[in-house]
């Protein structure tokens, strides 16, 4: 990626302003991605492509409005931005929507986002490891009966933005996952999977294609002769993939959008102990080469740090430029979007800090319960804090993994799942742009469905 991008941007905000902007921004996303999918090691399916966007905000009067394009031609920039500030003829007046104030602000660090061996693997290389990765599943044991497919993909891209408040920056970045699933017939003839995947920004960080399809064998195998069981109160030891799961949802519930529209069960609760005091949830963007890591927000604001939960407190909301104008606070760098899309509210790296208790120590400390490693659906009400999902697992039994459970449910009330756990594990685990260790909650309701 070696045009630039940055002239490109600068050229458009100019014909923004001289088209008559009061003030303007323009963002330029450019990527390649590649992904290739594999079943039964034969290739099922190869894409390979390059994409170019460039996004622009308008604001003028009071009121904003936004485009994107792929035209970046002369001609087709002229009539991009044209088109763009005709918008503004219909769009409704908002004192909130404005531009974030330009602020100096240091250097960010090496923040590690791109990694070159990534650009350089081959085609070839890609579908190989994607080869590899499941035939380690199918090698793993003759009850893996078949397989969904595994894939491995790359992607390389660059961002770009500016504003007519001063502000311009840059920063690229690239991404490399891999992902298996296996299949295995259950004694009833039922088809039994597991899935699992590593991504990583960096290639040799990665798990070795092996790894992630022993790991989908694994969990595949763990679900055979899965039975339901009595509808109970019990505790819930969840692994650290479930664990993120449950962190993605209180990191979401601090939206300031959520604030704004009186949305999240966490309303009028900051400064106040919502969760056990082993509790310490972060939002951060500076973590060297992970994958939510950024130098700054989509709207230019500087990356920080943000607490959510220190000690079981709840700290703060996330805000773009905009929800902090509604309730009257500061962007915390927390702007999200697509280019050319309006912002909104998001998580950059969630981190839940790990305890001192090895798993083993946390299972073996439930007499009766639920050992938790699969969730489906979204019966998650942010509002008043209900929580209820399909589930899936082994159950507990005098301190011992003893089989496996499936077709459950589990619900129970986030604040009082949040104030309930009593153990945090030593094994932070991450997974994308989330980290959790395995903990334990002491009471939710499991259903036999």
């Amino acid at each position: 990626m070696d045009e630039n991008y940055l002239s490109l941007a600068e050229h458009v905000l100019t014909l923004a302003r001289r088209k008559g902007a009061d003030e303007a921004e323009v963002m330029v996303g450019a990527g390649r991605n590649f992904s290739v999918s594999v079943r039964l090691g034969e290739i099922e399916r190869v894409q390979e492509a390059a994409t170019r966007t460039l996004g622009l905000r308008v604001f003028k009067d009071g009121r904003t409005a936004n485009r994107y394009t792929a035209d970046l031609t002369p001609r087709g920039l002229e009539a991009f931005v044209d088109k763009t500030l005709d918008l503004l003829q219909i769009a409704d007046r908002d004192p909130a929507a404005l531009l974030p104030g330009y602020e100096e602000w240091p250097e960010p660090p090496d923040l590690q986002l791109y990694d070159p061996a990534v650009e350089l693997m081959t085609s070839e290389e890609k579908i190989e490891r994607a080869l590899r990765a499941e035939q380690a599943a199918l090698d793993f044991d003759p009850r893996i009966t078949n397989s969904a497919g595994a894939g491995f993909s790359t992607t390389l891209h660059e961002m770009v933005l500016v504003n007519s408040q001063g502000y311009h920056g840059s920063y690229r970045g690239t991404v490399a996952a891999t992902n298996v699933q296996a299949i295995a017939d259950d004694a009833d003839g039922k088809k039994r999977n597991g899935f699992w995947y590593s991504v990583e920004r960096h290639v040799d960080k990665l798990l070795e294609p092996a790894t992630v399809g022993r790991i989908a064998a694994e969990r595949t195998l763990r679900t055979l002769g899965a039975i339901k069981v009595q509808t109970r109160p019990v505790a819930v030891v969840w692994d650290p993939q479930s664990a993120m799961s449950l962190v993605g949802i209180a990191g979401g519930a601090a939206s300031g959008e959520l604030l704004h529209r009186r949305a999240s069960f966490l309303v009028e609760l900051e400064g106040q102990a919502v969760a056990s005091p082993l509790v310490t949830l972060t939002d951060d963007p500076l973590l060297a080469g992970r994958v939510g890591s950024r130098p700054f927000d989509d709207e230019g604001v500087a990356s920080r740090r943000n607490p959510l939960f220190v000690d079981g407190i709840f700290q703060a909301f996330l805000f773009d430029s905009y929800t902090a104008n509604q309730c009257g606070r500061r962007s915390t760098g927390s702007s999200e979007r697509s280019v050319g899309g309006a912002p909104s509210v998001g998580t950059s790296n969630l981190v839940l800090t790990p305890g001192e208790t090895d798993p083993e120590e946390i299972i073996a400390s439930v007499e009766d319960g639920l050992y938790l490693t699969d969730m489906i659906g979204h019966g998650v009400n942010l509002t008043n804090g209900t929580f209820s999902r399909g589930a899936g697992g082994m159950w507990i039994e005098k301190g011992k993994l003893a089989y496996p459970v499936s077709e459950i449910n589990i619900s129970g009330n986030l604040r009082e799942m949040l104030a309930g756990i009593t153990m945090l594990g030593n094994d932070l685990t991450w997974s994308g742009s989330t980290a959790a260790p395995t903990l334990k909650i002491d009471r939710m309701m499991v259903s036999g469905l």
